[in-house]
């Protein structure tokens, strides 16, 4: 089934946040920035993905939700190239993921192919994970540093802002284990906004939190989500945070988008039978 994003709110307008991130604004929007073609993903005779058609516009923000197992975190790792589509491709940016054209034929993607393509999205994880033998500047700076080759100066300069950006200068020389699971995760969305992706993901991030941590985060988020032109796509079961922030929202159910819309849609007068079992148990 198809899901074309196409704008149903207002791009806030806003001065660029101080990391040095495009401010929001409604140029370059609505091209499009991924696509999932057909895409099919099996864990044994177990179908998580079936024949998904996918898109999302450059610059907006799709929220994914649904039952566990749908099917929403599948996407996400494979957009990571943690996983690879047993059928069907994936394009980013125009470029095939884990496929590229040889001869006049589709094949599978070498490994430096998938990098250069790869280099354009960040992911932050449910379980934060920092390197925990490097310093918070650090965990920041090396990627930008080794895989885009950035000057170490550049890179510490890119590192500082982004922690003012997520509210923790003052910790930028501890050891992650010497922060909260708050604080590590907005390290982590820090480290990833540092290789200035075009698309973050964001898989559950607050749902290895305590409750008490998990404002301070979401905060965090809607900031970037209403401050910068950043491409989001996002797994969560924070359904207020979801209404907040999205462009559109996805409902999968089986392996399949079963409904989408808007979040007045979705979350106010939601079509499908099965959209509406799912958030009556969650709101």
């Amino acid at each position: 089934m198809s899901a074309d994003h196409t704008p149903s709110k207002d791009a806030k307008d806003t001065a660029g946040p101080a990391d040095g991130t495009s401010p929001r604004t409604e140029s370059g929007e609505g091209t499009e920035l991924i696509r999932f073609d057909k895409v099919t993903k099996r864990f044994g005779a177990h179908t998580v993905l079936d024949s998904l058609d996918f898109t999302v516009s450059s610059g907006k923000h799709v929220t994914l939700i649904g039952p566990s197992g749908s099917g929403k975190t599948t996407i996400l790792r494979l957009l990571m190239t943690l996983l690879k589509p047993d059928e069907g491709t994936i394009k980013v940016g125009g470029k095939y993921l884990t496929h590229e054209e040889k001869g006049g034929k589709l094949v599978a993607a070498g490994e430096k192919h998938i990098r250069e393509v790869r280099k354009n999205i960040g992911m932050v994880f449910q379980q934060f994970n920092l390197f925990p033998n490097m310093k918070v500047l650090r965990n920041i700076t090396e990627a930008p540093v080794h895989v885009l080759g950035l000057d170490k100066d550049a890179a510490e300069e890119r590192a500082r802002d982004l922690l003012e950006l997520v509210g923790l200068t003052e910790h930028l020389d501890k050891y992650p284990t010497q922060l909260s699971g708050g604080q590590q995760q907005r390290v982590a969305i820090a480290r990833a906004l540092a290789m200035r992706p075009q698309v973050l993901l964001l898989d559950e991030v607050t749902s290895a939190l305590d409750p008490e941590l998990v404002a301070g985060v979401l905060d965090v988020l809607r900031d970037i989500a209403h401050t910068t032109d950043i491409t989001m796509l996002c797994v969560t079961h924070e359904m207020n945070f979801a209404r907040d922030i999205s462009d559109d929202v996805l409902m999968f159910d089986s392996g399949r988008v079963i409904e989408s819309g808007s979040p007045e849609k979705i979350f106010s007068e939601p079509e499908n039978e099965r959209t509406r079992e799912f958030l009556s148990a969650v709101l």
